[in-house]
């Protein structure tokens, strides 16, 4: 009896091993892609960053047949949440095979879960990249984000406006702030309408201002407040107000109306990022009357250029099964394919930050909206003016803390005394 009781015993353990060892097999397995031969991508925007990622996987599959590229949709905060929580569980189940970042929020996920994400130093040549995209996307020497998107900035204007008020395209080319003020003026004056339209509770123009001086919100460590004794920052900040006590901004406060605004013919100049194009175009009756120029520059600070970047994102590669093909699709379009870059030009506008690119016939054009002007010619090479900065890891966060010390500096409060505040508030916030 005894040894029946002790067999079965044994028989069960050896069960129960079994079905151990298949369960954990099985949560294993669960880890691994369904299909080798697929690449997960998560990005957002179907009209823009995924209709690039449709053109690249067109082209991949010239070589690469048998590849499939499974794109999800999420919006960009999303991504952020998804990817906190997933890489601060230490659980890679669920994520992609490639993720796109926004460049200011980069370094915050470099900086925090450096292991998750699978290095790309050496499968692309930097050096064929806009100067200022690889700090953002780089950590500790070693590169991690293959750039893609420019948010390269022009200063679009209303020719006929212009002309109206007595100037021409030439007279606001390379201009700085006050020569703008001026100008702004005048059109207000003659036309009656304003020359931008600003939304209190979005500083994108102090950061494009910031930029196109080499200066940020952190110093080049990408962590420590650079905001008290900022000169950028304090002409940056006077800029703004002067804008307003001229009576040219026409104030907005959402996206919806910052359209309105110059489709509506409100506004004389849009001074933002070249994503902005498609917006423009949209309105066929002002074809021919618009141009596009440099950005304008800060007359007070040296360093100043007339080329500044808002906005861009970059793809990145996590450290799970399936690395080397999400590698390869990448270097072999992103990285390196300028017909690739020609056909993002023609369908969908994106300017990507490939500088090769620049020498296809595409980014030759002349686009009839603007008047016959090469605009996709004339960003590309703003783009390698621009100046490389390291965003850091607290760009939105500094962000808030300036927008309401922005309220308090136009309500009378010295700027030496909004920037001191505003540097406590940061060192506090981001320790």
């Amino acid at each position: 009896m005894k040894k029946k009781i002790i067999t079965f015993l044994l028989a069960s353990l050896l069960l129960l091993a079994g079905c151990s060892s298949g369960a954990k097999e099985s949560s294993s397995n669960s880890e691994e892609p369904k299909d080798s031969n697929e690449i997960t991508i998560w990005a957002w925007d179907p009209k823009f960053n995924i209709k690039a990622l449709e053109i690249a996987e067109k082209h991949y599959k010239t070589d690469n047949p048998d590849i499939k590229i499974k794109v999800i949709e999420n919006a960009q905060d999303d991504i952020v949440q998804k990817l906190n929580t997933s890489l601060s569980s230490g659980t890679t189940k669920g994520l992609p095979n490639i993720v796109l970042i926004e460049d200011y929020r980069a370094q915050s996920f470099l900086q925090a879960y450096p292991d998750a994400f699978h290095k790309l130093t050496g499968t692309f040549n930097v050096d064929d990249f806009a100067p200022y995209k690889i700090a953002p996307t780089s950590i500790n020497g070693e590169n991690y984000g293959l750039p893609f998107d420019s948010g390269v900035a022009g200063l679009y204007v209303r020719t006929d406006y212009l002309e109206e008020a007595g100037y021409t395209v030439s007279d606001l080319q390379n201009i700085d702030w006050n020569k703008y003020i001026e100008i702004g003026k005048k059109v207000k004056e003659k036309t009656g309408k304003y020359m931008l339209s600003l939304d209190p509770n979005d500083l994108g123009i102090i950061r494009l201002m910031a930029q196109s001086s080499g200066s940020w919100y952190l110093k080049e460590d990408g962590t420590t407040p650079n905001l008290a004794g900022n000169e950028t920052l304090k002409e940056a900040f006077n800029i703004y107000k002067q804008l307003l006590d001229a009576d040219i901004v026409k104030p907005i406060s959402d996206w919806n109306q910052l359209l309105a605004a110059f489709n509506g013919g409100e506004v004389a100049t849009v001074p933002t990022g070249n994503w902005i194009t498609p917006s423009i175009k949209a309105e066929a009756s002002q074809s021919g009357k618009w141009a596009v120029v440099p950005f304008p520059k800060i007359a007070e600070i040296p360093s100043s250029v007339n080329a500044s970047n808002l906005g861009g994102s970059s793809w990145y590669v996590l450290d799970i099964p399936g690395k080397e093909k999400a590698v390869d699709f990448l270097t072999k379009t992103f990285g390196s394919n300028v017909e690739f870059y020609q056909e993002l030009v023609s369908e969908i506008g994106a300017i990507g930050t490939y500088l090769p690119a620049a020498e296809g016939e595409a980014y030759k054009a002349a686009d009839e909206y603007f008047g016959g002007q090469a605009i996709i010619a004339d960003f590309s090479k703003w783009t390698g003016q621009i100046p490389k900065i390291n965003y850091g890891s607290h760009t939105y966060a500094i962000d808030d803390i300036l927008v309401v010390e922005m309220q308090n500096y136009l309500n009378g409060k010295e700027i030496d005394q909004v920037l001191e505040d505003a540097q406590s508030q940061a060192e506090a916030q981001i320790k």
